[in-house]
């Protein structure tokens, strides 16, 4: 029997390391991005993405829109990590596709008619939407159940409060998203 140098041990091993990394289809970074650290993001980016397929040759280039933060349908008052950070992931993705987003943090802006269930602006958001001459105002509602959160999306012209665009999308209840609803 022959003796394997150490040499040719180690070569043998690089060659076998080598070989397994490059039959590998995901980095470390892939596996983050696309495991559930990213679920957030890729959803969020998808709703943004349907919105402005809807909104396709109806908005202005030249006219900024604003994007509210998104609010507990349970507590319209209320919001949470999960609903400021969705509101800033819909709103890069608008400014990604070329969308002028106007840069402002809301949170008691928006509302529902009890009785009628309709969404609503408040006096604030169409004054300040009136103030820098938005187009429409991104808004959203996400409500919590055992194992999902459901999220509601419309884009609203301010002026008449006419929804432009509507997306309806849930997301497991996963351990981020559970700590982010907290």
């Amino acid at each position: 029997m022959k003796k394997i140098s150490s040499t040719g041990l180690l070569s043998a091993f690089l060659v076998a390391v080598l070989g397994l990394s490059a039959c590998s289809s995901q980095s470390y970074s892939d596996v983050y991005r696309y495991g559930s650290p990213a679920l957030l993001i890729d959803a969020n980016y998808a709703a943004a993405d349907a919105l402005l397929k809807q909104l396709k040759d109806r908005l202005s280039p030249n006219q900024p829109l604003i994007a509210a933060t998104l609010v507990s349908i349970d507590d319209l008052e209320r919001s949470s990590t999960f609903g400021r950070l969705s509101s800033e992931q819909i709103s890069a993705r608008f400014s990604q596709a070329g969308q002028r987003m106007i840069e402002m943090k809301f949170r008691d802006n928006v509302y529902m008619k009890r009785d009628q269930g309709e969404l609503l602006l408040t006096r604030e958001i169409r004054d300040v939407a009136q103030q820098h001459k938005a187009q429409a105002v991104i808004v959203g509602t996400y409500g919590v159940s055992n194992e999902a959160v459901f999220v509601n999306l419309k884009v609203i012209k301010p002026s008449t409060n006419v929804v432009m665009a509507v997306y309806d999308y849930a997301l497991p209840k996963d351990s981020d998203i559970r700590s982010m609803l907290r």
